[in-house]
Order: C-alpha cells, then structure tokens, then sequence
C-alpha cells in the first residue's frame, strides 16, 4: 500500500499560513530534505487555493528540485468547482478528499503528498489517513495565522528522524502511529 506523506513547513508556534514570513534562510541541508521527500512521490493532493497560487508560481520557476517535481507530477486538488488554470497534469478530486485518498492508497504507484494545504492536510490528520508527518520548522515565533495543528484529535507519532540544517530550522519526521 501506498503512503501518504504530509510535508509542511513551520513556525516555531506551529503557523503553517504563508511560510514566505518565516522561512527565509533556505539551506543544502532542507535541499536535500526535500529532495528526499518527493523523491518517492508520484502523486500530491493539494487544496484549491494552493493549488490556484502554485499555478501561477511554478510552471515557470526555477527553483529546484521542486519546480520539476512539481511540474511534472500528477496533482489532484480537493474541489468542487473546475480548475480556472491550465497546469500540466493537475484533475480535480471526483467527492469527498479524505475518501479519494483512501482509494488512492489502494492503488500502486509511490508514495502521494500533501504540500502546503493546510486543510487538506488537517482532514487527512483528522481522518487517520496520513501515514507520515515531515516537518521544516523554522526558529522563529510568527504569533499568528494557521496552524497545522490546530483542532486536530489526539494522534500518536514516532519519531523517524530529527536533524537541524546550518541555518537554524528543525527538519523533523514522524511516523503516524495506529
């Protein structure tokens, strides 16, 4: 079976809304992090309103490894109304997300992401889909927006790795525990 693997990027104080505020020293150290996580995806579910910022941002970006990641890998986005950009690659989710990903799982292939859609990532925590949880977390206390975190029932994790990059942030992942 497949995992699903959630990758988000933090504050100290658990904000994953716009980590452009607080992730502002990136390193070969969360590079290679990142290289490692969509190394084994073939899938990524994103939320609507990640998927219609990205749209924008990262057909024409530069910056690697996730601008081909990205780019090139199958992306559906949890939605109910169509997609008003063209990105290669990218459908719509057909129902409800968490049941979508279940089926998902089911299927072959590697491992499918969650990035940056904090709700997305929310319903799957919430609906013990996620099998993982990999975590930049930044040396920094935002004080305020989104939290991954938030409104989230108790779940259990084990640490897998922990490691802290040159410039300070905590690259941390866990394995959900059923």
């Amino acid at each position: 079976m497949r995992k699903l693997i959630v990758y988000e990027l933090l504050s100290l104080d658990g904000v994953a809304e716009d980590p452009d505020r607080f992730i502002t020293d990136w390193d070969e150290a969360m590079d290679a992090n990142l290289a490692a996580v969509i190394g084994t995806q073939d899938a990524v579910i994103l939320g609507r309103h990640s998927y219609t910022e990205w749209a924008r941002f990262w057909p024409d970006s530069q910056i690697q490894p996730f601008a081909a990641f990205i780019n090139a890998v199958t992306k559906y986005v949890a939605t109910s109304t169509p997609l008003d950009s063209d990105w290669a690659n990218a459908a719509t989710v057909d129902g409800e997300v968490v049941a979508f990903a279940r089926d998902l799982k089911q299927q072959p292939g590697g491992d499918i992401g969650v990035h940056a859609s904090i709700s997305v990532a929310q319903a799957m925590l919430c609906a013990g889909v996620v099998d993982e949880l990999r975590l930049v977390i930044a040396p920094r206390i935002v004080g305020q927006g989104r939290r991954l975190l938030d409104g989230l029932p108790p779940i259990q994790l084990e640490p897998i790795r922990s490691d802290t990059s040159p410039t300070g942030h905590l690259l941390v992942d866990y394995r959900v525990v059923r």
